[in-house]
């Protein structure tokens, strides 16, 4: 170890001992890529041994055009320069649901813009409308940027509105909006969304209905440190709370097309410290999650090493959010027999979950056989 700090970290690891707040910007600020990777490969394998998690599932964007404007965004588009975004109707959604009606998906991913006419009402018709087609399909969908809006518009708590999207159909929620959840960093790039409180408040809400949820962090621009820190504890702080997150995205920042892109990009190295630090500070989280359209294959890989346990999916270029971003898969697609390679070839056992990290499917001693079996798991689109 190269300090006697990080030396009585791993020392608190080895006797299953939560680490401070101050451990953690330790960490940070001096712990080697090394020293963090050890750390936190040692809890991923604690906890999960070599499996790695992905599920098959579809991304549905109602709208890229929202009445927000945050800083690092490249998707959303205002309402007064809409000519290259998309609004889609009920009937147009269901039709995307339907189109899937031969895969053998298990899960649909709800996330847009934010305009007047997705209002409760016209979610609570699409929940039922979904379930009606396709009962056993998982809705998760909205985040707390969209249920804050759609609640304040129809005059109803958050409780309200959160039992209303339970009864409709909702089964769990993303975990997208969260930011940075510090008001220093949150008013500078995302002024006019919930606060950071609200976010947390409406999870909350949501877990105490006995429902689940994601979680994430968007870093890699002006925050520093202490602003990631203060994010992850409170995070921990609402799991210790009420146990209903199942996994922690952090989410890399990327600058093109954005009012931020002056701004460098986090490093790969950075990439990976991030998850290792996100593995080792969050003990009460079951899972590390990291997207790969995201960070790119490779980096993904190497991340099965500094506390990862779960890559997403298949994806099948349903999601447009993070590559008009700048992120490194354009058109991300990956057929089940190559993300299994993926995996695999650095030596972990690919596990299909569904949303709720029940097993589907066990790869370990499976072969790929033939064009249908190979097709029955094709581009199966995927996204948490």
């Amino acid at each position: 170890m190269s300090d006697p700090i990080t030396q009585a970290i791993q020392e608190k690891i080895d006797a299953t001992e939560r680490i401070s707040d101050d451990d953690a910007l330790h960490l940070y600020n001096h712990a080697t890529l090394a020293e963090v990777g050890r750390m936190a490969n040692q809890l991923r394998e604690e906890r999960h041994g070599n499996r790695t998690y992905f599920n098959r599932n579809f991304h549905m964007e109602p709208t890229n055009v929202c009445i927000y404007t945050c800083s690092f965004c490249s998707y959303s588009r205002l309402i007064k320069n809409r000519e290259d975004g998309w609004e889609h109707s009920h009937d147009d959604m269901m039709k995307i649901i339907e189109s899937y009606d031969d895969t053998p998906v298990t899960e649909v991913h709800i996330v847009g813009g934010v305009l007047p006419q997705y209002d409760v009402a016209f979610y609570e018709h699409l929940f039922r409308s979904i379930k009606s087609h396709r009962p056993d399909l998982h809705i998760k969908a909205l985040t707390p940027v969209e249920f804050h809006y759609i609640f304040k518009k129809a005059k109803i708590s958050y409780a309200d509105g959160m039992s209303r999207m339970k009864a409709a159909g909702l089964d769990s929620i993303p975990g997208g909006g969260a930011e940075i959840f510090h008001p220093d960093v949150r008013e500078k790039i995302a002024a006019d969304k919930c606060t950071g409180d609200q976010w947390l408040e409406l999870h909350r809400i949501w877990h105490q209905l006995g429902m689940r949820s994601n979680a994430t962090m968007l870093y890699g621009h002006i925050e520093d440190f202490t602003h990631r820190v203060d994010h992850l504890a409170k995070l921990r702080s609402l799991q210790d709370e009420t146990g209903g997150f199942q996994t922690f995205i952090p989410l890399k920042f990327r600058n093109q097309g954005n009012q931020m892109s002056h701004i460098a990009e986090s490093t790969v190295v950075e990439d990976l410290r991030n998850y290792a630090i996100s593995r080792i500070y969050l003990d009460n989280f079951a899972h590390i999650k990291a997207y790969w359209p995201m960070i790119g294959r490779t980096t993904a890989q190497l991340s099965l090493a500094f506390g990862v346990d779960d890559l997403d999916g298949t994806i099948d270029d349903t999601t447009k959010i993070y590559s008009m971003a700048g992120a490194e898969e354009q058109n991300p697609a990956l057929s089940t027999k190559d993300l299994v390679g993926l995996i695999q070839a650095v030596g972990r056992t690919a596990i299909e979950r569904d949303t709720l990290y029940g097993v589907v499917k066990d790869f370990t001693d499976h072969v790929f056989e033939g064009e249908d079996e190979i097709r029955g798991y094709l581009d199966l689109p995927v996204l948490n």
